[in-house]
């Protein structure tokens, strides 16, 4: 039997899909390279705001057009969510929730043998981290989920009740899946979770610091990078793991969501704009040249003028590489969709609009900063005689060169800026 695998939102998804496929691979099913006559539709959504439940929707009812006779599972966020209105879109056949995702192959021969819709959302409170081993991704870079969960409840947020608590994977089982995939040909590892800086919570004297202490005597692995990490997380502890190992990649993703103390305490953030300069100016201190992206979320209720204009002060006195920039979305149950002053939307989009023009400005700042340099990139695709990939600060590379380069370290001299490139020359 052929499967697809859509895969919306995060990089937990995208690493829950692979394993999933994996499952599949191993039973005889067969991975199809589109979307069409195939037998099994798996779509693996988002609900992180009301867009991406709307696109969690279209994306199901289309693969459900595309294959009318396939067996349609529904699974994620959404699915956690909104069973009932999964359950409803004619043509889903199995809705799964953000538990149990590694019965893929059971739940789909129990629906080709009985022929009865499956609903199996459970309870997310107070679950243990479902075991999962990913066995191969690409040779350029592997996902691996060390976490799932959080317990931080900020005002605007489903993920906590979609996600349930946190939880995190056992530490011999992080590094035997590292060792693995390093073996496997993987340069880069990318540590993911829901709360990743907030692995071990659960576990007594072993924490995130003492996970990358672990990871980093892995001599296989020569690049380690952190896909998103709460401020307060970045401890003594972790700043030491980044001055000792340049395996660490000079990136960091740390969410900021506003640069107005008013605005982070109602959204319930644990820190205020202060103390996120400050952690920053600490990072920098070890890391000079480091790449810092961050989320923002525009529109909060009650965010004034003065507001959104403290919050641009603050991105640009951080000098942030990138924003990632989200409107502000009502979530049924949240404290947020309770709140007055809620921002029209025309607003919002000019918000959003003014602070994606504020990104390319650092972005390209950042570009600038880095030519001439010379840096180590990975090859990840090959395109018309172009090379293409990324450094570990982050910047994407395109460079002549063989296609016999593609996933090996090389260095590379950066020329020019050709944006959203840099054209690099590589010396070896």
């Amino acid at each position: 039997m052929k499967f697809y695998i859509y895969t919306l939102g995060c990089k937990v998804n995208e690493y829950e899909s692979r394993v999933m496929a994996d499952l599949l691979t191993n039973q005889g099913f067969i991975e199809s390279e589109n979307d069409e006559n195939v037998d099994v539709c798996i779509i693996n959504t988002c609900s992180v705001t009301n867009t991406a439940d709307h696109k969690s929707a279209k994306v199901i009812r289309s693969a459900i057009r595309k294959n009318p006779a396939a067996i349609v599972v529904v699974t994620g966020c959404f699915a956690q969510a909104s069973q009932d209105n999964a359950l409803q879109i004619e043509g889903v056949d199995i809705v799964i929730g953000n538990k149990n995702k590694t019965k893929i192959v059971d739940y789909i021969n129990e629906f080709y043998q009985k022929k009865e819709q499956l609903a199996l959302v459970e309870d997310m409170t107070h679950i243990s981290f479902e075991p999962m081993r990913l066995n191969n991704f690409n040779k350029t870079r592997a996902f691996v989920k060390i976490q799932d969960g959080c317990n931080n409840f900020c005002s605007y947020c489903i993920i906590p009740y979609t996600r349930g608590n946190v939880r995190s994977k056992k530490k011999e089982d992080v590094i035997e899946e590292v060792k693995h995939l390093t073996k496997q040909g993987h340069k880069e590892i990318v540590l993911t979770g829901i709360h990743t800086g907030n692995y071990g919570a659960e576990f007594t004297n072993y924490d995130f610091a003492d996970l990358l202490k672990d990871l980093l005597q892995i001599k296989e692995l020569h690049h380690l990078r952190i896909s998103s990490i709460e401020m307060n997380e970045i401890n003594d502890r972790v700043l030491k793991r980044m001055e000792e190992n340049q395996v660490l990649v000079d990136h960091m993703h740390i969410p900021l969501q506003s640069g107005s103390n008013k605005i982070l305490k109602a959204m319930n953030r644990k820190y205020d704009k202060t103390e996120f300069i400050n952690k920053i100016k600490q990072i920098r201190d070890i890391r000079p040249n480091i790449s810092i992206t961050t989320d923002i979320i525009v529109g909060f209720p009650g965010e004034t003028e003065e507001d959104f204009l403290e919050m641009i002060a603050t991105i640009q006195e951080i000098g942030f590489t990138k924003l990632h920039v989200f409107p502000f979305s009502r979530r049924k149950n949240t404290v947020a969709d309770t709140m007055e002053n809620q921002i029209e939307d025309n607003l919002k989009k000019e918000r959003v609009r003014i602070l994606l023009e504020l990104s390319k400005t650092l972005e390209l700042a950042y570009m600038k900063e880095q030519l001439h340099k010379e840096m180590i990139f990975i090859p990840e695709i090959y395109k018309d005689g172009f090379l293409i990939g990324h450094t570990g600060n982050y910047l994407l590379i395109k460079c002549k060169g063989p296609c016999a380069y593609l996933h090996t370290e090389r260095k590379v001299h950066l020329k020019e800026l050709a944006y959203p490139y840099i054209i690099g020359e590589i010396i070896f």
